[in-house]
């Protein structure tokens, strides 16, 4: 008899994470819904129960040591174990690195790199009894290189590849795997929420990310490179050659990076 598969992901009140939620969401399927916005996750909830998924809304903010702890608790007291766990809730960054106060850039840190790292963290020696986990990382294409206006962004996608492999190492005969997400654009709401250098939201929605992948079709192909057990996966439109210029062609890489609109 196969076992019902449980899934954990973490901003899942919109963007990749609710696409992600509705790709896996099926009867025998356990859905774990973070966020920080409870009524958001409630939506997202009832789509995923009218297919048939069993579903746990578990509301906390990254950020927080105290919730972390006690989602981690709550899940723990719950489920036996965890097949899939998707570290996804994240906040983007428009704003010069010159102009932006270093508390604008520890948010960004805390919430893109810090977050994710203590909910893994200490999940980490429930996952090692209980007899292994996938643990996908979604990161971006700025976690392989920077970018103007994305300084902290960057930076803390960066770290989560440095973090997550090394826990990739460190724990592959506990059956852990991992496999690191590194979207482009990809048409969310992330470029109107991104911080500036006040600390506010943008509030607009990019060109490039108008015009970026459907969130589903990004979920598509994460779902498929989870299955594979890929290590990496990078998903996009045109914007996807950019880490194979940085790596062969640095030269063009820089002569095109250096000419991108970061707004567009």
């Amino acid at each position: 008899m196969t076992r019902s598969k449980i899934i954990w992901i973490t901003g899942a009140s919109s963007g990749i994470g609710e696409a992600l939620a509705l790709r896996w969401a099926a009867p025998g399927v356990q859905l774990v819904l973070s966020g920080r916005n409870r009524s958001q996750l409630e939506l997202v909830a009832e789509k995923c129960k009218a297919v048939g998924a069993t579903v746990k809304i578990l509301a906390f903010d990254l950020t927080l040591t105290d919730e972390v702890a006690s989602a981690v608790a709550s899940f723990q007291a719950e489920f036996p174990r965890l097949d899939i766990l998707v570290n996804n809730g994240g906040i983007s960054q428009r704003s010069l690195l010159i102009n932006t106060p270093m508390e604008v850039a520890r948010k960004i840190m805390e919430v893109d790199f810090w977050g994710h790292a203590e909910l893994t963290q200490q999940m980490l020696p429930f996952l090692v009894k209980t007899g292994g986990c996938k643990i996908l990382v979604i990161s971006s294409l700025t976690g392989l290189f920077g970018f103007p206006q994305r300084s902290a962004y960057s930076a803390a996608k960066h770290a989560l590849h440095g973090f997550f492999e090394t826990l990739r190492l460190e724990h592959f005969k506990d059956n852990i795997r991992v496999t690191m997400v590194c979207p482009g654009m990809v048409k969310t709401n992330i470029s109107i929420h991104a911080l500036t250098a006040t600390g506010s939201e943008h509030g607009l929605m990019d060109k490039g990310q108008e015009e970026g992948i459907l969130a589903d079709t990004c979920a598509r192909k994460i779902v498929k490179a989870v299955s594979r057990n890929k290590k990496e996966v990078i998903i996009g439109k045109k914007d996807v050659i950019m880490p194979y210029l940085k790596r062969y062609f640095p030269w063009l890489f820089y002569q095109i990076a250096q000419r991108i609109n970061p707004l567009g």
